[in-house]
C-alpha cells in the first residue's frame, strides 16, 4: 500500500479522518508507524497528499490531512478484455488501475468459459476491492470505470462503433500483423483476446468496428502479461 485512500464516511471534520478495517492494520503492522509520523494519502476520487498520525489505537487511526496534489493522469486507452479466468481477473483488474486504464470493458468471447461469467469476483463489491488495490499500489485515486458486456456480437455491431470514433484502434493478437506501435500520442482503443486469442469471426467483427490487429512477435503471452506489455508499449 503506497497510498493509504481514504473515503468520504472517513472525515470526521474537514481535515481530519478515521480509519479501521485493512487500512488500520497495514498502518500498525507493515507501516509500524507511531503518533507524529506522516503517510502518503489520498481521497477515493479526489486529491492526494500527506496525513499526521496523531492518535493510533487498536482499534482506530486518526489523522490530520492536507491534499494539495492532483492524481496522475489517466492514459488516453478504453480496454477491452476478453473475460479472463476468476484468478486472473483479479490480477488484471488491479494491472488495469495501476497502470491508469480510465475505462474497462469485459467482453465475452467464443473461447471464454460460461462459468467466468458466474465468478463471484464479477460482483461490484469484489471488482471494487481489486481496482483499490492496483489505485495504492500506483498513488492513484480515480477508480477505472469497469463494464461487463455478455454478448460479443451486440456490443461490436452497435457500441463499439462509437466508442472507436476518435481513437486508434487496435486488437493485440498473435500472427502475421503489423508490430505494436510504440509511444503514441493519440487516444486508443485496446482490443485483448482471451487465453488462445480471437477466433476468426470476432476478428472480423472486431475489424468491421474499427480496429486493426497487431502482434508483440512470435510468443504467446498469458492476457494479464499482454496487457502489461501492450499498455507500456503503446505509451
Amino acid at each position: 500500500m503506497n497510498l493509504l485512500l481514504l473515503e468520504a464516511a472517513d472525515f470526521v471534520a474537514a481535515d481530519r479522518v478515521v480509519v479501521r478495517d485493512r487500512r488500520l492494520t497495514h498502518i500498525q503492522e507493515v507501516h509500524r508507524a507511531e503518533a507524529g509520523e506522516s503517510l502518503r494519502v489520498g481521497l477515493l476520487g479526489g486529491g492526494m497528499g500527506v496525513g499526521r498520525l496523531v492518535r493510533l489505537e487498536q482499534a482506530e487511526a486518526e489523522l490530520t490531512v492536507e491534499l494539495t496534489q492532483a492524481p496522475p493522469a489517466k492514459l488516453p486507452i478504453t480496454l477491452l478484455l476478453a473475460l479472463p479466468r476468476p484468478k486472473m481477473l483479479r490480477r488484471v483488474l488491479q494491472t488495469a488501475a495501476s497502470m491508469g486504464v480510465p475505462r474497462l470493458v469485459l467482453l465475452n468471447s467464443y473461447r471464454v468459459e460460461k462459468s467466468f461469467w458466474q465468478t463471484p469476483f464479477l460482483e461490484p463489491h469484489a471488482v471494487r476491492e481489486q481496482l483499490l488495490l492496483g489505485l495504492e499500489q500506483a498513488r492513484d485515486t480515480v477508480l477505472p470505470e469497469v463494464i461487463l458486456e455478455k454478448r460479443f456480437k451486440p456490443f461490436v455491431e452497435d457500441r463499439l462503433p462509437q466508442l472507436v470514433k476518435g481513437t486508434r484502434g487496435l486488437i493485440g493478437h498473435p500472427g502475421d500483423y503489423p508490430a505494436c506501435p510504440r509511444a503514441l500520442d493519440e487516444p486508443v482503443t485496446l482490443a485483448i483476446g482471451p487465453e488462445g486469442g480471437w477466433i476468426p469471426y470476432e476478428i472480423e467483427k472486431l475489424t468491421a468496428a474499427g480496429l486493426q490487429p497487431v502482434q508483440l512477435g512470435e510468443r504467446i503471452l498469458r492476457v494479464e502479461t499482454a496487457v502489461s506489455a501492450l499498455l507500456a508499449r503503446l505509451f
